[in-house]
C-alpha cells in the first residue's frame, strides 16, 4: 500500500486545455514522464517554462547563482493582495535586508525559548480534541487550528482564543479557499497599469487581514515604546537593526511580514500535520511505536527534542510524500544552457519539491512511506541532493528549524492521546491550493487511547 498522490494526465493535452488544468490542480496537470525526466519544457505563446529536476541544475539555481534566478513575478501576482512586500516576495537588495532583520529572531537559542508555546498550543488542541473523541473529524481543519495557536503564541505571546487573533484565523481561512497557487498573470504578461485579476471576495479579505494585523503590530509597538513588551518573536523582529543600515522594519514592512509569517507558518504547518497525520492513519504500527515514543514527553522541555527521533524521521518523511509548497518559480535573467539546451532570458524556472522527491533516478521506491530510508545511504545521499521541502540555498526558508520542532513535537502529542483510523470511502486526493491540500479534506477516526 502506497500513499495516493494525484491521477496522472495524458502526456500531451492542448495548451488551454493544460492551462485549465493548471489552474484547477497544478499537481493533477503533471504528466506521469516528469517523475523521471531531469528537464522538461513548456511553451506558452507568452513565455517559454521550464521544470528542471535534476540535483546539478537546481544546486545551480538556487545555491550557486541565486542572484541570477531571481523569484518570478507571475507566482507573486497571486499572493500580492495579501502579502505585499514581504520578504516572500521581494528580490535583490531589499529581500538581503529583510532577512538580516529576520533571520535573527529564528537563530537556533531563539527557537529554544518558543518551545513553551509550541507546547501550550498543544496541550491545547489535545484538550479541544478529547469531545470529538470517538467520531470522524476532518484534520486539516484540526491542523489549521494547530498552528496557527503555534504562530500567534510564539510570534504575538497570545493564544488562538484572543479575539483578534481568532478574526485573523477566520478571515485566513476564508481567503486560502478563494485564492488559488496561480492566476492568469502566471500565464500572460500583464502591463503593470493594469488591474489584477483578484476577486473582489479575495481583495476584501486581504484587506480585513491585513487591517488586523495592523491592529496587533501597533499594540506591540506601544509596549516596545513603554518597555513593557514581551520576549517573543514580534519584538525581537521589531527591534532589530539591519547591521549595514542601522534601520528596521517601519509599521507597513513589519505588517507585511507577519503575513508571511502567518501564511508560511501556519498553512504549512497545517498541511504538513494534517498529511502526517493521515500517513499515521495508513500505517497503525508506525502511530504506535510514535505514541510509545512520545512518553519521553513526561519531561515537557526543549531537551525531549532529543528523544523524539521516529517522530522526526516520520515527519521528515511526510514532508518528502507531500511538500507544502509543491512548486518554485525562478526567472533567468540572462540567457541560460541547460542540458545542451538554450534557456532564453526571462524564461520562467520551475522547480518542484513534488517531483524531486519521488524522481525515479533518484530515490529507492520515491512512492512509498517508508521513515527508515533516512538511515540508508540512499536517503542520506538524496537527502542532501534531492530534498528541499523547504528550498534550499540563501532563499531556504527561515522557519525550516521552527518547523522541524514544531512538527514532531505536535505530532507526538497528539499520538500519545489519540489513535487516528482510515474511513472506508475517504481517500484524500492531494491538490495544490496555497499550499498541498486534500481535494475534498483528510477524514480520519479519532480514538482517545
Amino acid at each position: 500500500m502506497t500513499p495516493p498522490k494525484p491521477t496522472p494526465r495524458p502526456d500531451k493535452v492542448s495548451l488551454w486545455r493544460y492551462m485549465k488544468l493548471f489552474r484547477k490542480d497544478i499537481l493533477s496537470a503533471q504528466p506521469q514522464r516528469l517523475y523521471r525526466a531531469w528537464m522538461a519544457e513548456f511553451r506558452t505563446p507568452f513565455f517559454r517554462s521550464y521544470l528542471i529536476n535534476q540535483p546539478e541544475l537546481i544546486e545551480t539555481v538556487l545555491k550557486k547563482r541565486p542572484d541570477d534566478f531571481p523569484k518570478s513575478n507571475r507566482i507573486s501576482e497571486g499572493l500580492r493582495p495579501l502579502l505585499g512586500d514581504s520578504v516572500f516576495l521581494t528580490n535583490g537588495e531589499t529581500w538581503k535586508r529583510q532577512r538580516r532583520i529576520i533571520d535573527p529572531a529564528f537563530e537556533g537559542g531563539r527557537l529554544k525559548d518558543t518551545f513553551a508555546a509550541m507546547h501550550a498550543a498543544g496541550q491545547a488542541a489535545v484538550d479541544r480534541l478529547q469531545p470529538q473523541a470517538g467520531t470522524v473529524v476532518e484534520c486539516e481543519e484540526i491542523t489549521s487550528h494547530i498552528a496557527a495557536d503555534v504562530i500567534f503564541r510564539t510570534l504575538f505571546s497570545v493564544p488562538i482564543e484572543h479575539e483578534v487573533a481568532a478574526q485573523v484565523f477566520d478571515k485566513f481561512r476564508s481567503y486560502q479557499r478563494e485564492q488559488p497557487i496561480l492566476n492568469l498573470a502566471a500565464f500572460v504578461p500583464l502591463p503593470k497599469w493594469l488591474p489584477r485579476l483578484h476577486s473582489r471576495r479575495t481583495r476584501k479579505n486581504a484587506n480585513e487581514i491585513i487591517k488586523l494585523i495592523q491592529h496587533l503590530t501597533a499594540g506591540r509597538a506601544e509596549l516596545i515604546a513603554l518597555g513593557q513588551a514581551p520576549d517573543d518573536l514580534a519584538t525581537k523582529i521589531m527591534t532589530t537593526r539591519d547591521p549595514e543600515t542601522g534601520h528596521g522594519f517601519d509599521t507597513q514592512e513589519m505588517v507585511d511580514q507577519v503575513a508571511i509569517f502567518f501564511l508560511a507558518g501556519h498553512e504549512t504547518s497545517a498541511s504538513a500535520l494534517a498529511w502526517t497525520l493521515y500517513l499515521m492513519a495508513m500505517y497503525p504500527e508506525w502511530q504506535d511505536r510514535l505514541a510509545g515514543e512520545a512518553v519521553s514527553l513526561d519531561t515537557p522541555d526543549f531537551a525531549v527534542m532529543s528523544h523524539l527521533k521516529l517522530s522526526r524521521d516520520v515527519f521528515r518523511e511526510a514532508l518528502r510524500l507531500y511538500p507544502p509548497v509543491p512548486m518554485m518559480v525562478r526567472e533567468a535573467t540572462c540567457p541560460e544552457r541547460f542540458r545542451d539546451r538554450d534557456v532564453p532570458k526571462g524564461a520562467q524556472i520551475v522547480i518542484s519539491p513534488w517531483h524531486l522527491h519521488r524522481q525515479e533516478r533518484l530515490w529507492d521506491r520515491p512512492d512509498a512511506f517508508d521513515p527508515t530510508r533516512w538511515e540508508t545511504e540512499n536517503g542520506k545521499t538524496c537527502q542532501r541532493n534531492a530534498y528541499i521541502p523547504f528550498s534550499a540555498g540563501t532563499r531556504v526558508c527561515t522557519g525550516a528549524g521552527f518547523a522541524m520542532i514544531e512538527g514532531p513535537l505536535l505530532l507526538s502529542m497528539l499520538l500519545r492521546h489519540y489513535r487516528f483510523e482510515l474511513v472506508e470511502g475517504q481517500t484524500p486526493v492531494p491538490v495544490a491550493h496555497l499550499t498541498v491540500r486534500s481535494k475534498d479534506g483528510i477524514w480520519l477516526r479519532v480514538v482517545e487511547r
